[in-house]
């Protein structure tokens, strides 16, 4: 998930489109946006599966109100999809997987959530780090980081995309126990 539009390319909010093109550079996928549709969608064969990469043409929080459109269109079930975005309670480019769960507060899970009626579809979030003050969030989400914290993030991106092509490869468990295993403590 992220925001549509260039002002908001490279910021927080948008970590989860930026797994998604990578993995469309990685696979070889490109996009194409259908008339009359609020998303892009890229289509591959991997394994004998058809895989899927779907970038929401809303704003973060309305991501919701294309999934019917998305379900119907794949004929995949809500369990098969897996959505990325950004984590305001992971450190920068800390990853987290999980096969089910509530929204954690991201309205765009909420969104998702109450647009399809059930939490069970994978979700698969990448660290933005929380802003000194709650009153920043907004700022926080939709600014570009510079610096080593762009750095950690860009791994981060590289990280959750290696977790969906194992993913593809091995499943939810091998993913889970490799993305969610704790890093030593320095």
């Amino acid at each position: 998930m992220g925001n549509p539009g260039q002002s908001y390319e490279e910021t927080r909010h948008n970590v989860g489109f930026s797994v998604v093109d990578e993995l469309a550079a990685r696979l070889g996928v490109a996009f194409k946006k259908k008339l009359f549709h609020s998303y892009c969608i890229g289509k591959t064969v991997k394994d004998g599966s058809s895989v899927y990469l779907i970038k929401p043409l809303t704003f973060m929080n309305a991501s919701g109100r294309v999934f019917p459109l998305i379900l119907r269109e794949t004929g995949l079930t809500p369990a098969e999809i897996l959505v990325v975005c950004d984590n305001l309670d992971l450190s920068p480019g800390s990853c987290r997987f999980r096969v089910r769960g509530s929204s954690g507060g991201h309205k765009g899970l909420e969104s998702i959530i109450k647009s399809i009626g059930t939490q069970d579809f994978m979700r698969l979030t990448v660290g933005v780090g929380r802003p000194a003050y709650k009153g920043q969030v907004v700022d926080h989400v939709l600014s570009r980081p510079s610096g080593e914290e762009a750095a950690a993030i860009g791994e981060g991106v590289a990280k959750a995309v290696d977790a969906v092509l194992l993913l593809l490869h091995e499943g939810p468990t091998k993913v889970m126990n490799e993305i969610n295993r704790k890093e030593p403590s320095s």
